[in-house]
């Protein structure tokens, strides 16, 4: 594929540029991704099945407080708490100097170790990943927070619903059997959207922590006016958005039967 050639980089090729450092961000989305799920479900979840309660008042908050925060100044605040002040987490690299990283076609860390068994590389990745993954998994976790309760508490209310209870059947069961299979359509949904968000968010999250990504790479690009450099980057990720949505509407129109193109 040719996107160019960089103007910064002793004429290396935009898209040789794009296989060096795409690994890191697609390992920093995929993380965030998963954290934002589980995150945004469970207190979706919480705060659904028990409503006007201090837990449904703590999940609107979260929801709202997630979507209000600059992502930058909350990445600052997580480097100077548990970087800086606890030294819990490390800065500024995706992997330690001292030890030798995971070589492997697919240049995913994760994988990579997992793939040759060393458990000490795997480890010294998911420290390092996990501060960066965090801050941004907890931010977009609003987003899942906000359609998992809003719809759940409209699924509990359905006549089947009511139907389930007068059956006598737990409500655990069906909160999680009945109910909780059909509020996560609209999560689907959202789904290709939000990994727009993601990518735009990595961006900052990949800039604040130093972050060797794809993301990082562009902004660099833009700095230094690498106009070649840029161009193919966006047209990357354009097209990774582009394809993320088309899939996320296939998966969804599988899912839902009401729901045909």
């Amino acid at each position: 594929m040719d996107l160019g050639t960089s103007l910064t980089s002793r004429g290396q090729s935009v898209w040789v540029i794009i296989q060096q450092f795409f690994p890191a961000t697609l390992e920093l989305a995929v993380c965030s991704m998963v954290i934002a799920l589980v995150v945004g479900i469970g207190i979706g979840i919480l705060s659904a099945s028990r409503p006007n309660t201090y837990l449904d008042v703590g999940g609107r908050l979260f929801g709202i407080v997630t979507y209000a925060v600059p992502l930058f100044w909350l990445g600052m605040l997580m480097q100077l708490v548990f970087a800086v002040q606890l030294g819990w987490f490390p800065l500024g690299t995706r992997f330690p100097l001292n030890l030798t990283p995971p070589e492997g076609p697919s240049g995913l860390y994760l994988l990579d170790s997992l793939f040759h068994g060393h458990l000490d590389q795997l480890l010294a990745t998911l420290h390092y990943l996990a501060l960066p993954s965090l801050t941004l998994g907890i931010l977009i976790s609003g987003i899942f927070e906000r359609i998992v309760r809003v719809n759940l508490r409209e699924t509990l209310q359905a006549d089947y619903v009511e139907s389930a209870r007068a059956r006598g059947i737990p409500e655990s069961r069906i909160l999680l059997a009945h109910a909780l299979k059909n509020a996560l359509i609209p999560v689907i949904t959202v789904l290709g959207l939000t990994f727009a968000a993601l990518l735009g968010g990595a961006i900052l999250t990949e800039v604040t922590f130093s972050w060797p990504g794809l993301a990082n790479r562009l902004y660099e690009a833009i700095s230094l006016r690498d106009y070649p450099t840029v161009q193919g980057i966006v047209v990357f990720f354009a097209a990774l958005v582009a394809i993320a949505s088309i899939g996320i509407d296939l998966v969804n129109a599988y899912i839902d039967p009401r729901i045909r193109y």
